[in-house]
């Protein structure tokens, strides 16, 4: 059995879980997220417990890959609309800085233009300081892909470290050419 898939997953208050064939909806307020999943996948919510139970109908490999992904989907829709996800990526580098332009993202990275980044729908982009960027979002996969694409603007280099990195990310340093 699945270790992640047998979890059960809990429901905070105010939460609404719609399962309807082969789709989870998942709303708080306004905010809502939709995950299709596979037919064979079975996703039972119990409105008495508050819980949501992923099972699958064999041990094959494909159902027992399965399980733990759309159980682990589901408790990331759940945590999204409930306290959301958030990247900070930080800019190093000597004139290296970002700014907003309405809700877009304009990098200088040391090109000989700047960089302009418009964020898709569900994404908030906000600057603690012109060399930190925090992305902010409900969907965990989204949030994800728009730091990673930020992040490939410029990523950091292994001699000085220059670029834009995640936050807790370490960069593996090289020594640079040593004089004869």
């Amino acid at each position: 059995m699945s270790r992640v898939g047998k979890k059960p997953i809990n429901i905070p208050q105010g939460v609404d879980i719609k399962i309807d064939h082969n789709v989870v909806k998942v709303a708080k307020g306004n905010l809502m997220l939709e995950q299709e999943f596979d037919p064979s996948i079975t996703v039972e919510y119990d409105s008495d417990q508050n819980i949501i139970q992923v099972s699958r109908p064999t041990d094959n490999k494909n159902h027992r890959a399965l399980h733990g992904l759309y159980r682990s989907l589901i408790n990331n829709m759940v945590v999204g609309v409930t306290d959301g996800f958030m990247r900070k990526l930080q800019i190093v580098g000597v004139g290296y800085r970002a700014e907003l332009k309405g809700s877009n993202l304009q990098l200088a990275l040391g090109y000989s233009h700047p960089i302009l980044f418009k964020p898709p729908e569900g994404i908030e982009i906000t600057l603690v300081n012109p060399t930190t960027i925090v992305v902010k979002g409900i969907d965990k996969q989204l949030v994800g892909q728009v730091a990673a694409k930020i992040r490939s603007f410029r990523p950091p280099e292994p001699y000085k470290g220059k670029g834009i990195k995640y936050e807790n990310e370490y960069i593996r340093r090289k020594a640079g050419k040593t004089a004869a």
